[in-house]
């Protein structure tokens, strides 16, 4: 069964598709208000899709049932990799593959789709990218970090997955996600290749007007290369 999720186009015949996953414990509409804060009058046609999360126990919140795209079982970023429940995060990356391919059935090919994720989300969005066997338009990392060891990213890295341009950007007085769990992160994709404009911000959880202003630019390019 498909995610739900609410859903916001540009104009007419989208030509493009924004694939947008929010952060632990909110739902899809967290972000749905930062489309005219980012879309520019030349852009084309664009449809904002923003899925809510399952609802699932999460352990740091005492089980606490919660929006949540995987468990997250430790307040520690020294092993990332062990914090993040990776059954959940497998389990959130086949259901924005459903995603990615609904869009293509409504006529957006994945080269024309762009995935980005907040916190959790991007969590997700650099795991989904890593598995891409075929390359999306772009992806987007805000406020997160990468939930697997350099080990499990390496096996987990399809043969033109590197190929997708990457954007990530962090708070440096992020008191959520540290600053440093977000520059490790950001080396790692690095390392597989990855081309990655990373960007970081006086501010701490959350995004802010010149975030919002430098992934505009960078979407703009994305869009000017197809």
């Amino acid at each position: 069964m498909l995610l739900e999720t609410v859903e916001h186009e540009t104009g007419p015949n989208a030509r493009w598709a924004v694939l947008w996953l929010h952060g632990l414990g909110a739902d899809g509409n967290d972000f749905a208000p930062i489309v005219p804060e980012l879309v520019r009058r030349s852009w084309p046609a664009l449809r904002f899709v923003f899925p809510h999360a399952p609802v699932r126990p999460v352990t740091i919140n005492g089980g606490m049932r919660m929006r949540a795209w995987y468990d997250i079982t430790s307040f520690e970023f020294g092993d990332l990799a062990q914090r993040a429940d990776r059954a959940g995060v497998a389990e959130s990356v086949a259901q924005v593959e459903a995603l990615i391919e609904r869009e293509g059935q409504r006529g957006i090919p994945p080269e024309r789709v762009l995935l980005a994720g907040f916190s959790q989300g991007g969590a997700v969005t650099l795991s989904a990218g890593l598995a891409r066997k075929t390359p999306l338009a772009g992806l987007v990392a805000l406020s997160t970090y990468l939930p697997m060891t350099a080990e499990q990213a390496q096996a987990s890295l399809q043969a033109d997955a590197n190929t997708q341009p990457l954007f990530m950007a962090h708070g440096l007085f992020d008191p959520v996600v540290p600053a440093a769990a977000g520059d490790a992160s950001m080396k790692a994709m690095r390392t597989l290749g990855f081309d990655v404009q990373w960007r970081h911000y006086p501010m701490q959880h959350q995004v802010c007007g010149e975030e919002i202003n430098d992934l505009g630019n960078w979407i703009e390019a994305r869009l000017a290369s197809r």
